[in-house]
């Protein structure tokens, strides 16, 4: 059962029609969170706000271009202006470049990474941050990824903004204790969407290819990491801060194959 540790909290989700942002926004909102939900395509923001509402939630939906500065500063305001303050940041809003190497990726590619994926969490922290101080403090927690702390060939843009974002937060987390703010990253394994699945030609394929990476011998599900959020968010996580909490099935620490008999193969 679902309890109510968000009562009176108001989160901006940004990535928020995403299925990982929706999963986030949804759990939230069942846990007595307002949210202001948030994503480059309005659309899809609009339609997670409607399902929280519909489902007897208070949410707000609108467009946001997360690595613009004067977008950033307009989602903030946003959120305030639907729910009157501001108690938590959750920076979910990102893009994946083509696959390449230094010589083949363009700076625009590289720019692009940087821009949404570190440059759109430092934005809207920059613009939130004095809006959980006016409400007494809050909780920041920023999705980085499993390939934060692991390289893989021919994906140096997200890798490197994802490690980025895990040390920039625990920054954040020092320059603002004081500020009875707390900052922490979620790094995420393999989590079944119909984006993380597109390389592999669909969700039932990359189940198939990526589930025995895992200890789990198994993908996780957006509705994993929105239940680490939800901690992050709630006073059960008052202790914990410039933290990354990875939520990866065993991945990082296993880096092999689960066999036809469900034991690790080890490579």
């Amino acid at each position: 059962m679902t309890t109510r540790r968000l009562d009176g909290r108001v989160a901006l989700i940004t990535g928020g029609g995403g299925e990982i942002g929706s999963a986030i926004a949804k759990r939230f909102a069942s846990e007595g969170a307002a949210v202001a939900i948030g994503d480059l395509e309005p659309a899809k923001a609009e339609a997670t706000a409607r399902a929280v509402v519909e489902a007897g939630g208070r949410a707000s939906g609108f467009g946001v271009d997360v690595a613009n500065e004067a977008s950033a500063k307009e989602a903030v305001k946003r959120a305030i202006a639907a729910f009157g303050r501001l108690t938590t940041l959750v920076n979910v809003a990102a893009t994946v470049t083509p696959d390449g190497t230094v010589e083949t990726l363009t700076l625009q590619q590289w720019n692009e990474a940087l821009g949404v994926n570190l440059t759109g969490a430092f934005l809207m922290c920059k613009f939130g941050v004095p809006e959980l101080r006016r409400a007494g403090g809050g909780s920041i927690i920023n999705i980085a990824s499993q390939l934060g702390h692991l390289g893989v060939a021919l994906r140096s843009p997200y890798c490197t903004t994802k490690a980025a974002l895990i040390h920039f937060t625990r920054i954040l987390a020092m320059d603002h204790a004081g500020d009875n703010i707390r900052a922490n990253t979620i790094s995420p394994g393999f989590i079944l969407t119909e984006r993380s699945s597109a390389r592999s030609g669909g969700k039932d394929k990359a189940k198939a290819r990526m589930g025995p990476t895992h200890l789990t011998n198994r993908p996780g599900e957006p509705e994993e990491i929105a239940a680490g959020a939800a901690y992050l968010a709630s006073d059960d996580a008052s202790f914990v801060t410039a933290t990354d909490l990875l939520i990866d099935g065993g991945y990082v620490a296993f880096k092999g194959r689960i066999g036809p008999e469900g034991r690790p193969v080890l490579p």
